[in-house]
């Protein structure tokens, strides 16, 4: 029931913010109305939970607004609207994405709002995902309702926000305590039905490549498995057709962006039968696309993997001296370089130096290993 309830209450909100209700105050009805189902549900379920709480949320809101005074005039507003009941079915979810990425909203404010009320994330959890502590990402999310609380729905955010933010609770949902990739992926799919900009079909096409390997990243015991690694006839060749189909018909039109570059680098990798295999000098090339798109670090740190495998370890190294020191997982980078390049001791000291950098308990496990497969073939 719990995942029922979390899955139902963005939807809810979205319909009470589409009829007019102030932000926090509907944020704070359907809390109770959510509240309110797990008291009453288990002894009597209702035949549709969704019109259950949209109904009871909705009591809630007005009972609210009746109460206070100085909203009186807001009242007289939205007892005006249309009566509450279970029949609206339009994806207010997608709405309330647009309204949490609101151009007043910074994009870390946009991007924490949109996990707590779209993504269905407890504010720890979103702390969490930022590394602050929860109350001060308490009140970034309370500053973000209030500027929220004073625009509507007419007046929709920025669509690289969207996709962003999109992305943002994919890899969440990835690796994070509450699995919300299939929800990024469901909420992406209908934006792209609704959207003929390219790149919306190109972040669809990369959540897809990378949900199709999923199965294969992780270990029973939980420790990370590298691509090289994995055991590709768990890869979901459904999703991989799926993911290839969407992306070619993106860059079909011929409006590259980032997103379908990651895509196509991501494709060339499920279409290689093994990491020796894989067109590398393909992967090379759409990482200089991307880099020239982006100008970003990390992507760089990443090109400088291709350059690695397509060029040798020395090559990669020499692409590696123009990341700048700072970019998270570069000491990974160079250990593994140091390593291809028969520099083991270096490696070794490398790999021990990136675990002590690791951000996750998984990439920590897994560098210290690496570090300790070295040392155990020392002289």
């Amino acid at each position: 029931m719990n995942e029922q309830l979390r899955e139902l209450g963005p939807l809810v909100l979205g319909v009470l913010v589409r009829r007019g209700a102030d932000f926090a105050a509907a944020e704070d009805a359907v809390q109770e109305a959510l509240l309110e189902a797990v008291r009453r549900w288990s002894d009597d379920p209702p035949e549709d939970p969704f019109g259950w709480l949209v109904t009871v949320a909705w009591r809630k809101f007005l009972d609210t607004v009746r109460s206070d005074s100085a909203r009186r005039a807001r009242e007289e507003r939205v007892v005006e609207e249309p009566a509450p009941g279970p029949s609206e079915q339009g994806d207010d979810t997608l709405l309330l994405l647009f309204l949490c990425s609101h151009p007043s909203l910074t994009p870390a404010s946009a991007v924490a709002l949109t996990l707590r009320a779209v993504g269905g994330l407890t504010t720890r959890q979103v702390a969490e995902a930022y590394l602050v502590p929860e109350a001060t990402m308490a009140q970034r999310i309370s500053r973000a309702k209030r500027t929220v609380g004073e625009h509507r729905l007419d007046r929709p955010g920025d669509l690289r926000d969207v996709l962003k933010v999109l992305y943002l609770i994919f890899n969440e949902g990835y690796g994070g305590e509450v699995d919300l990739a299939a929800e990024a992926v469901r909420l992406t799919r209908q934006l792209a039905a609704s959207s003929d900009e390219p790149e919306v079909s190109g972040l669809l096409a990369l959540m897809l490549l990378h949900h199709a390997r999923r199965a294969a990243r992780w270990a029973e015991d939980g420790s990370l498995v590298p691509l090289a690694e994995q055991d590709r006839s768990l890869w979901d060749t459904a999703l991989v057709a799926e993911g290839v189909e969407v992306l070619q018909a993106a860059l079909a039109r011929d409006r590259l962006g980032e997103y379908q570059a990651q895509a196509a680098i991501a494709a060339l990798h499920c279409d290689a039968p093994s990491t020796g295999e894989t067109d590398w000098t393909q992967v090379l090339e759409w990482y200089d696309e991307l880099l020239r798109l982006t100008d970003s670090p990390v992507v760089a740190l990443n090109r400088a993997v291709a350059v690695g495998e397509a060029d040798g370890p020395l090559a990669g190294l020499r692409a590696l001296e123009l990341v700048p020191a700072s970019v998270p997982r570069r000491t990974a980078v160079a250990a593994w370089l140091h390593e291809r390049a028969g520099d083991l001791a270096v490696a070794r000291t490398l790999y021990a130096e990136a675990a002590g950098q690791a951000t996750s308990e998984a990439e920590r496990h897994h560098l210290t290993r690496q570090a300790a497969r070295l040392a155990a073939h020392a002289p």
